[in-house]
């Protein structure tokens, strides 16, 4: 159904090509600030009135995303604008797709490259076929424990402040019921690639705190570097080789740790291993490529980074590109209802 001019300003939903390096909240914050100066989103009197007041004017509508994106993750990310915010919670508990990839060897407390490093592991012993058999445990509906390096509040308080300050868990962190609709390995890249284990490693005493927090729940979790003979000499040091990579791709119920996915299973393979890139591929029906009916192209956050810096031309409806780029994927929402 085509968008009428005439019906501005509009309310709705589409996708952001997220890059990798901002949070998800700066990329809407940078959002905000050309969506509330657009005459698709706000009054055009209203614009005029607050002519010259900035601060006043990134307040002129409501502007949200639909699922977090980690800083290191890139890929889609469902924007609401006005009464398109209403309908975000649909995109929480949604079919997702990722794309990421595995480097052996090293887990970190993030469980990805953002992190440091925390335990060392032997990698050397790891085939294509061997990851192929472990991803059999991995599909269909599984329990899966949240990293204790998340955001996630246990009485109150953030994991994470309980690893980092060594304060014992009152209990074991609660395991959540996900559904890995579908996991295959994408690319074995083996030591084909640039990837390289994070600089930053744990302290012993970093360590220490960490085996407390943990000692009250009776986990299983190493901490320890592994100490056979092809892991590492000690917890400084860092590979003369490249350690083993590859990538999988994964379709997953809302609620899924990717980064869970790659620690688990890098364990099921006596080793350890951390998430280096993750792409969101898809959210639902927004993607990065077509390839059902009924897919959502995304606009490329380079769209909007080039608004920022010159707003360019019109056209002759008085719309500018990256105006004229949401506006041609945007999913208009009327009060609770959508129209494409």
């Amino acid at each position: 159904m085509p968008k009428s001019m005439a019906s501005l300003p509009l309310s709705g939903l589409f996708g952001v090509i997220k890059p990798s390096g901002p949070t998800s909240m700066h990329v809407v914050n940078q959002l905000k600030k050309l969506v509330s100066n657009s005459r698709l989103f706000v009054d055009e009197e209203k614009l005029e009135k607050m002519t010259g007041k900035k601060k006043t004017r990134r307040d002129n509508v409501k502007i949200g995303q639909g699922g977090t994106l980690d800083p290191l993750a890139d890929g889609v990310l469902v924007v609401g604008v006005g009464k398109g915010t209403k309908k975000l919670n649909e995109f929480l508990d949604c079919a997702k797709e990722y794309r990421t990839t595995c480097l052996l060897g090293c887990e970190t407390d993030t469980y990805d490259s953002e992190g440091s490093r925390v335990r060392t592991a032997p990698w050397r012993h790891v085939t294509r076929e061997k990851v192929e058999d472990a991803l059999m445990q991995f599909r269909g509906k599984i329990q899966q424990e949240p990293p204790i390096f998340s955001a996630l509040k246990m009485d109150g308080l953030p994991l994470y402040d309980y690893a980092r300050k060594g304060i014992p868990l009152p209990r074991p962190i609660e395991k959540r019921t996900v559904i890995i609709h579908s996991l295959e390995l994408l690319d074995w890249k083996g030591s084909d690639h640039t990837y390289r284990w994070p600089e930053k490693a744990f302290s012993a005493e970093q360590k220490k705190a960490l085996a407390q927090s943990l000692s009250s729940v009776n986990s299983t979790a190493p901490i320890a570097d592994d100490d056979s003979d092809n892991a590492p000499d000690s917890e400084e040091a860092m590979p003369d080789e490249v350690p083993t990579a590859f990538v999988l791709q994964m379709r997953v119920s809302g609620g899924t740790y990717v980064r869970s996915i790659v620690h688990d299973l890098a364990h099921a393979l006596n080793s350890a291993g951390h998430v280096v890139t993750l792409t969101r591929s898809r959210q639902k029906d927004y993607v990065l490529e077509p390839t059902e009916e009924g897919d959502r192209r995304c606009v490329p956050w380079e769209v909007f980074e080039a608004a920022m810096e010159d707003a360019g031309d019109k056209d002759t409806d008085g719309l500018t590109a990256w105006e004229r780029e949401v506006l041609d994927k945007l999913v208009v929402v009327e009060g609770g209802a959508s129209k494409s």
